[in-house]
This record gives structure tokens, sequence and C-alpha cells, in this order.
């Protein structure tokens, strides 16, 4: 029996939840879907469904042959889908994803050109602050902000951001204004990273490189909370610099310490590390290079 035609009717029971469902979905019949699994169990040694009257579930080896064999089929389907469009036009879904900030101010902006340009295309823009697993969420590309430690995916850094430590005017005026950053121990600092009692914030001076330990009463994994705490006169802030936006031209937010912040964040492109790229990941990997680069 064909062994793409084993794999496919793998994939479409364990899609479709069963062997009558997938007949469906396929339109074959279920005895051709169940002797195709029945070659494919016969063919790796294993037991790939648990069957009972009732349901068809994975076994643990099972899942494990979906997870590896479901990204090669797709990337099949899409090197046919290529190679068979007369224009080779980026076409279909996309996935992007961006922390919920930076994604709000800088990219959201960005997709009207991004779907006029490439009229094919669909996106799915996905904002949140917390970083997504690529292949578990299928996410075709990841724009961030920051280190990216992720040994299977690929980065295309397109940009830098500096970081700022800012404050409202309001709350200079009602607790003053520290002159070093030493004295941001006697502040209330607002802290990115989620319910921390801490945080150490990076500076240099003449002798090199230093932080302060700072503190304050209120904390949140995002960074809208934050910036949004600063703005109303809450606290001190520190944030790289494209998570402000038009906020710094604000003569109510101030800016302070810049001549001991020199840090910096890349803003990066990351895509799932895979010998075939579809064409609509490189069309919009190459249109958000050249935009947020121009842009930031």
């Amino acid at each position: 029996m064909d062994r793409f035609h084993e794999l496919n009717a793998f994939i479409a029971v364990v899609e479709a939840g069963g062997f009558s469902a997938a007949a469906r979905r396929t339109g074959e019949s279920q005895s051709a879907i169940s002797k195709a699994i029945g070659a494919l169990e016969k063919r790796l040694g294993v037991m790939l469904f648990n069957r009972s009257t009732r349901s068809v579930t994975l076994t643990d080896q099972g899942q494990r042959y979906y997870d590896r064999t479901k990204p090669l089929v797709d990337e099949m389907d899409e090197a046919d889908s290529e190679l068979t469009s007369s224009t080779l036009n980026a076409s279909g879904l996309i996935r992007i994803a961006a922390s919920g900030t930076f994604g709000r101010l800088h990219i959201l902006p960005l997709i009207p050109d991004l779907l006029a340009l490439n009229p094919g295309l669909q996106v799915d823009l996905i904002l949140s602050d917390f970083v997504r697993d690529m292949v578990e969420d299928r996410i075709d590309l990841a724009i961030r902000v920051g280190p990216v430690d992720d040994p299977d995916a690929v980065v295309r850094r397109v940009a830098s951001t500096p970081l700022v430590c800012v404050g409202s005017r309001r709350y200079f005026e009602q607790h003053g204004m520290p002159k070093i950053p030493a004295e941001l121990v006697d502040h209330n600092c607002l802290l990115y990273g989620g319910l921390i009692e801490s945080a150490n914030w990076p500076f240099v001076g003449p002798q090199g490189r230093f932080s302060v330990a700072v503190r304050g009463n209120l904390s949140s994994n995002s960074v809208e909370t934050i910036r949004s705490g600063v703005l109303a006169g809450v606290g001190i802030g520190l944030f790289a610099k494209v998570s402000l936006a038009d906020e710094l031209l604000d003569p109510d937010v101030i800016s302070i310490f810049d001549e001991y912040i020199s840090d910096a964040r890349d803003v990066s492109l990351i895509w799932p590390k895979r010998r075939f790229v579809p064409a609509r990941v490189r069309r919009a990997t190459d249109f958000f290079a050249a935009a947020l680069a121009e842009r930031l």
C-alpha cells in the first residue's frame, strides 16, 4: 500500500477523531481507512491508536508520530501549492505572534499594507506578552522584542530599540525626581514580568555597568499594564522605547537617567527551523523586515 496514502489516512483519523469521520472527510470508505491504518501499524511495528467501541485515541507512540509527520505533510502540501500556482503569489493563512503593546503600536498598523501587497494572504494576528510555542501553537512568524533563546527557531534581527526610564510629571511633582539611579530605591517602580517583589534595573556609570534593586506596588506580565500605570502617575517604569511610541513626545511624560542607560533590545523575526519555508511566510518576513527597520 502507498505509504503516503497510509500517512494521509492516519492524519485524517487523528484530526477527525475516528475512522468513520475520517472516511467522510477523505471521501474513502471506512474499510479503506482501516486497512491503511492497519498497514501503517504493521509496517511501523507499533499500535498508533487505542481503539474501543466508543472512541479512538492516540497511543504515546501515535502522538509522537503525528507530531513528527504532520509538519512534513503540511510542507509537502505547501510545495505542491506553490508549484501548481501559475502566479506563485503568496496566499493562504499566516499566523503571526507579537507582544501585546508592541503589536498594537507597530505591527497592527502595518497589516493593511501587507494585505494590500498580498491580496491572497489571510492574517491571524495573535497579540500576547506570553511567548508562544511556535510548533505547538502553529505560529508561522513571531515578532519579538528582547533576547530569543530557542534552538528550534531561525532568528532574523531587523532593528534595535534602547531602554528608557520614565515617569509622569504628576508622579514627580508628588514624590520628587531621583537624580541618580541609586535613588530609585526610595521610589515606586512598576515591574514587568509578573508577580515579583523586586527587580534589578541595569545602568552604566563612570565605573562601568551596575544594577539597582527596585520595588513597587504594581507588577504585571503585561507591558500594557505597566505602561498604563506609569502614564497614570502610579510610579516609574523601565521600557523598551518602542513600547512608548508617541508618549515620549508628551510633556507630561519625563525620561530620566538617559546618560545612565546603554542597554538596548533587539527586534527580531522568528520562524520555526525547517528546510522548507512557505512563500507566504517568506513574503511576510521580507515585508516586516523592511517595514520595521524603517519604522523603528
